[in-house]
């Protein structure tokens, strides 16, 4: 048991160091040596878990939707809550900067993938959801509206990111889901939901209070 904790501690240290490098030198100008250095391992550790430069770029993207938010009592307030903490987290999660950088890369993405998919999936189930609940309005096509949400947020983060450095990131995603909520969400449950600039960081911070009660391995 001892040996596989190692295992995946050292696998979530490769990750992070993958992520960081990724995430600041983007995929091309990045070195299976450069995240070797930063993760402080062997190489043959390093091959025993990933066995590629591609590979790691796949594993880094594989954990970009493991964010669990706090249960709420509408589906649509999970999917704020969901977009919302990303936003929150961009300027210091680097498993997050790089699964943004990997999954933009026109070049890259061709070899290994993209995190667009996973998180398109993620945003249809949370629609899916608030539709069986009566919380969107009729007309509303989950899959649809996931990937306009998707979209804008790209749109919103891509903005913030060459004019403000990221700064205003929660403010922009904030207005993203002011402007887009009147057009999907039931009246009732629009007037309940919370989009405020900082609803990231206070449900980052009930998270991280509620991993301290209850630590949780977190792959990256």
């Amino acid at each position: 048991m001892a040996q596989q904790e190692r295992a995946i501690r050292t696998r979530a240290a490769i990750l992070q160091a993958a992520a960081e490098v990724f995430a600041e030198r983007g995929y091309a100008a990045t070195t299976v040596a450069d995240i070797l250095k930063v993760a402080g391992v062997t190489k043959g550790a390093l091959y025993f878990h990933f066995d590629s430069k591609k590979a790691l770029a796949k594993g880094v993207l594989g954990v970009q939707t493991s964010l669990d938010v706090p249960p709420q009592n509408f589906k649509l307030q999970e999917m704020v809550d969901t977009a919302m903490v990303v936003a929150h987290r961009l300027t210091g999660d680097p498993v997050l900067r790089a699964g943004a950088k990997l999954s933009e890369d026109r070049d890259g993405r061709s070899q290994y993938g993209s995190a667009w998919p996973a998180w398109i999936e993620l945003l249809t189930r949370y629609l899916v959801e608030a539709q069986q609940r009566n919380e969107v309005l009729a007309h509303v096509v989950p899959r649809e509206t996931a990937e306009f949400v998707l979209t804008a947020f790209h749109g919103a983060q891509t903005y913030s990111h060459l004019e403000k450095n990221l700064t205003d990131i929660e403010y922009r995603v904030s207005v993203l889901f002011r402007h887009m909520l009147p057009s999907i969400a039931a009246p009732a449950v629009l007037a309940n939901l919370d989009t405020a600039p900082d609803r990231g960081a206070r449900v980052y911070a009930q998270m991280q209070s509620e991993s301290e009660e209850l630590p949780a391995l977190r792959a990256g």
